[in-house]
This record gives structure tokens, C-alpha cells and sequence, in this order.
């Protein structure tokens, strides 16, 4: 492989913090793993709008509360502008307020910063390959406001939205698990398959049963009674 396609082949990255002592040590980091290209670092949602347009970018790692424009509304201009874009959340917050303004916005994937530097290069890998990725607390915050959603639905939710009925058996077991908060590789390793046979089972899923993103999935888990 030339040195051109290798280059081309990394993910390019926009590391977005507005703290230089977060900012710079994370981008160094992420610049020394394989497959990664950190193109930029930012220190606000407009510094990362303008790196975008520049270009090429194609994940950016995103802090949520930064000056002049914020990680939500810049993952929402982002969403509608350069949909191509993934946006990987990496935040101290993991409230359900900023997790669903984040997913909402677009934000493929949702991190705390206790992640560790694998979990962060395995979710910029996810993103980059149009997969959701969230850590285990946001899954369980999510998997919670679902349930107490679930409990009290809006007249006739549920039935508005049935699970198909051509959904394999193995697509059902992938949603209950998903339902229960675990990742794709969990998902793997206790269904004893690969992490690429569980993102086309939910790459299937999500196209049969119209669910948008993973936390749908978990909503539609509940639902269902399979979670």
C-alpha cells in the first residue's frame, strides 16, 4: 500500500475540548493510535465548524460544554451540514438531559471521561464505520429514562410502533440485549459471534423496524417486553 493510501485510509480526527490541559494530551494520544489522524484540535463549536469546512474530517471527539457555540447545537449544525461527520461525545457529564441532547442532536456515540484511551479509539472506529458506541453508565442512564418512560407511554405509543414481524430470531436476541445495555462487543461474546456479524444483525434490525439509533432501540426494547 503507497504512503498516500495508507494516509488516506486513517481516520481523520478533530479532537474538541475547551480546555488545553484535556485538549492537547487527548489529541497527542489519539495522534499515536493506528488508523488515526488527529487533523485538529478545538477549543469551541465554531473552531470545529471551521476545521469541518476545511476539511477532509471525518469523526470529530466532542466536549459538550465549551464557549461561543456548545457541543450540542455544533453536533446539530454538524448533523445538518456535513452529515458525513461522525460526532463522538466525550464529556464529565452524563446526565439525561445533555446524553439525549447529544444523541438527538446526531452524536453517534456518548462517552464520560473515565473512558479509557481504548474505549475512546474503539468508539472513533465505531463512529468512523457508522456505529453507535456508549459506555456503560450512559447505557444504564438511558436504559433507566426508558423504563420509567416505558411505564407511563403516550395513549397508543406502543401500538404505533410494533416490531416487525420479519425480524429474525437473532435480531430479536440482539435487541433484547441492546435493550439491556450491552455494547457490541458484549452482545458478541454472549451470543459467541463476531462484533461484525452483531452490527449487521443491528445494521438489519435498525433498517426492518425503522429505529433511528441505539437509544431507540432501547426504547423499542421495552416496548416489545424484551427488555
Amino acid at each position: 500500500m503507497s504512503e498516500q493510501t495508507e494516509d488516506q485510509a486513517r481516520l481523520k480526527v478533530i479532537v474538541a475540548d475547551d480546555q488545553a490541559a484535556v485538549r492537547e494530551p487527548l489529541a497527542a494520544v489519539l495522534g499515536l493510535a493506528e488508523g488515526i489522524e488527529v487533523v485538529a484540535a478545538a477549543a469551541d463549536g465554531s473552531e470545529v465548524l471551521a476545521a469541518v469546512a476545511a476539511g477532509p474530517v471525518d469523526v470529530v471527539l466532542m466536549d459538550l460544554r465549551m464557549p461561543v457555540l456548545d457541543g450540542i447545537e455544533t453536533t446539530r449544525r454538524l448533523t445538518e451540514e456535513h452529515p458525513e461527520v461522525a460526532v463522538v461525545v466525550l464529556t464529565t457529564f452524563a446526565d439525561d438531559e445533555s446524553i439525549l441532547g447529544a444523541l438527538g442532536a446526531g452524536a453517534r456515540g456518548y462517552l464520560t471521561k473515565n473512558a479509557g484511551r481504548q474505549d475512546i479509539t474503539r468508539a472513533i472506529r465505531a463512529a468512523g464505520a457508522g456505529q453507535s458506541v456508549l459506555d456503560r453508565e450512559v447505557q444504564n442512564r438511558l436504559l433507566a429514562t426508558a423504563r420509567t418512560k416505558a411505564a407511563v407511554p403516550a395513549p397508543g405509543e406502543a401500538a404505533r410502533q410494533p416490531l416487525p414481524d420479519d425480524l429474525t430470531p437473532r435480531e430479536r436476541e440482539v435487541l433484547t440485549l441492546i435493550g439491556q445495555g450491552l455494547s457490541n462487543r458484549g452482545i458478541a461474546e454472549k451470543l459467541f459471534i463476531s462484533e461484525a456479524t452483531v452490527k449487521t444483525h443491528i445494521n438489519n434490525l435498525f433498517a426492518k423496524a425503522h429505529i433511528r439509533d441505539r437509544a431507540d432501540a432501547v426504547r423499542r426494547a421495552i416496548a416489545a417486553g424484551l427488555a
